[in-house]
């Protein structure tokens, strides 16, 4: 029988969400406006040397909004947002609602055909694209009107701050904009005219707020529908699990265009009128050096970022002491990189999982808890079901499984999106009666906790033994000049499969693949220890952090 002693997480769990966000009322907008009538004076984005209010920001989206409409921009319509990580995303973002339209992610680093793709699946009527984006990919596209976009605003790196830091920013972008509008221009008019009021917009929480496109590892890639209440909640979660308020400070690790920078940190501070550090892009030394100027309090990434942030050279434990806690997403964390994080840092670097179907989190470590390890892998737990979420294990039946069983895992709750825009066959095929199959093969515990076993496409079949990719790497993890490491299955004649592992090492270590070959044979069963390593320099990475398996299992199969 299992207490409550066993689950000290579960009076957590039971607080659940504020009542109102619960019966489908508020939104990150509503809580955004309160907070400017409370303290429009608090400082809401800190970037580089420049500060901008929550007054600010109102005025400023506003002021974009009201262009907006003005332009033919009505609800229910597309404004794709196409900038890193700058005030300007932001500010787009509450114009897009507050003109109770629908915002459109696009990841900065798309080229031409990513973006053409995005634009023409979104239907985005309107555009808001950092300049130099503009000049190199996105201004051929709508001038030679392949896309629906008929209006464009444009903003620079160094808009909002006079420490321009050439370690982020292009030293090259050019200052045209034609056909576009600068939003520096909108918001000098809007200011010469005394500011712009806005009907007051109160979107419902069943409307569609942003389109985050998922990464098409198994196809082209869907436009989850996040809705306003997708959204509320898990900044809710975030608010409440991690105990954060106006007084703390969020560290913008996380690219805003993903769906864990977007309710992790944007959503999140908004909801509680908190301070979001902003560094236009991820660089390991910048954000180290916004670390030591801001003092930030919470943050929540991928964990190859925070091996990068753990490794800048200089870097000190006075540097992490203001935090009180991070958060790692996007993949598992191996033991021994925890622990290695935990010894450089002094701080216990947190598991929290969730997709963009989820509007980011659906499990979570709750703060000051430690994970378990999973006897059988060697695997850190990616938390419990946060509040208001039930989670099941699946057999390959589509049966519900007993604790201990590894399955697909089945999600329902408040934060699962309700479709896929404009794709309803695979809105029927991934989420049934509001319970998305997540496609990930996990276990869970008699005590609530489950360890994630691996993307159920990513499992080798090597010689008839299932082997998943993430058991190997966390043991691989574990051997002291391991920086980063990829296990793949790569076409075998003898055994349909073996197992290969890419390995990047440790600044200033040196070993060989072979070496940790025979490292590893000794402490895995023969079916899964990698038959091969290859020392890398880099792991190719998504800009979220995220590991790209498919790209190295592509890169071997097409080898001679």
């Amino acid at each position: 029988m299992t207490t409550s002693t066993d689950r000290p997480w579960l009076s957590l769990y039971r607080q659940g969400v504020p009542a109102e966000i619960d019966a489908g009322h508020g939104s990150v907008l509503a809580a955004f406006a309160a907070t400017v009538a409370r303290d429009g004076g608090a400082p809401a984005i800190r970037y580089f040397d420049g500060v901008l209010t929550y007054a600010d920001l109102d005025a400023r989206s506003s002021a974009l909004a009201a262009h907006l409409v003005d332009e033919g921009f009505a609800a229910g319509d597309r404004l794709a947002v196409y900038t890193q990580n700058g005030p300007a995303f932001v500010v787009a973002l509450l114009a897009a609602w507050k003109a109770r339209g629908v915002a459109v992610m696009v990841n900065p680093m798309n080229k031409t055909d990513e973006l053409a793709y995005l634009l023409g699946d979104s239907g985005a009527t309107a555009l808001v694209c950092l300049d130099e984006l503009w000049e190199s990919v996105a201004a051929p596209l709508v001038g030679l009107g392949a896309t629906q976009v008929r209006c464009v605003i444009t903003v620079a790196a160094t808009d909002d701050q006079t420490r321009d830091d050439t370690r982020v920013m292009s030293t090259t972008a050019g200052t045209s904009t034609a056909g576009a509008v600068p939003l520096r221009e909108i918001l000098d008019r809007a200011r010469a005219t005394g500011g712009v009021t806005l009907p007051r917009a109160e979107p419902g929480s069943d409307e569609v707020a942003v389109l985050t496109y998922t990464s098409g590892t198994t196809g082209e890639p869907k436009g989850a529908m996040n809705t306003h209440g997708n959204l509320v909640v898990n900044a809710e979660v975030y608010r409440t699990w991690m105990d954060l308020g106006p007084d703390d400070v969020v560290l913008g690790v996380a690219p805003l265009f993903h769906i864990t920078g977007l309710v992790g940190h944007v959503c999140l501070s908004l909801l509680a009128g908190a301070s979001l550090v902003l560094t236009h892009r991820f660089d390991a030394a910048v954000m180290v050096d916004a670390m030591r100027e801001h003092r930030p309090t919470f943050t929540v990434g991928s964990v190859t970022a925070f091996i990068a942030l753990s490794g800048v050279d200089g870097i000190a434990r006075d540097d992490w002491s203001s935090f009180r806690s991070i958060y790692s997403g996007g993949a598992p964390i191996a033991p021994a990189v925890a622990d290695r994080f935990e010894a450089a840092t002094g701080h216990y670097l947190h598991n929290i999982y969730g997709l963009t179907e989820t509007s980011s989190p659906s499990h979570a470590v709750p703060r000051g808890a430690r994970a378990p390890v999973d006897p059988g892998s060697g695997a850190l737990s990616v938390g419990v079901p946060v509040c208001g979420t039930t989670v099941r294990v699946l057999g390959d039946d589509g049966e519900a499984l007993p604790p201990g069983e590894a399955g697909e895992l089945a999600t329902s709750g408040p934060q699962v999106v309700p479709g896929f825009w404009q794709r309803p066959e695979a809105t029927a095929e991934g989420i049934r009666d509001g319970e998305l199959r997540t496609g990930d093969v996990g276990i869970m515990t008699p005590e609530g906790w489950f360890f994630l076993v691996d993307r159920k496409k990513d499992m080798i079949n090597a010689a008839g033994y299932k082997v998943w990719p993430r058991e190997v790497e966390d043991v691989l993890y574990s051997h002291d000049a391991v920086r980063e490491v990829a296990v793949v299955g790569v076409r075998d004649d003898y055994r349909g499969e073996t197992v290969e592992a890419f390995v990047s090492l440790v600044p200033g270590v040196t070993v060989t693949g072979e070496e940790i070959v025979a490292w590893a044979r000794e402490r895995m069963a023969a079916y899964k220890y990698p038959r091969a390593v290859e020392i890398v320099d880099e792991l190719p990475k998504t800009t979220t952090g995220k590991i790209l398996r498919r790209q190295l299992r592509d890169t071997q199969e097409q080898a001679p």
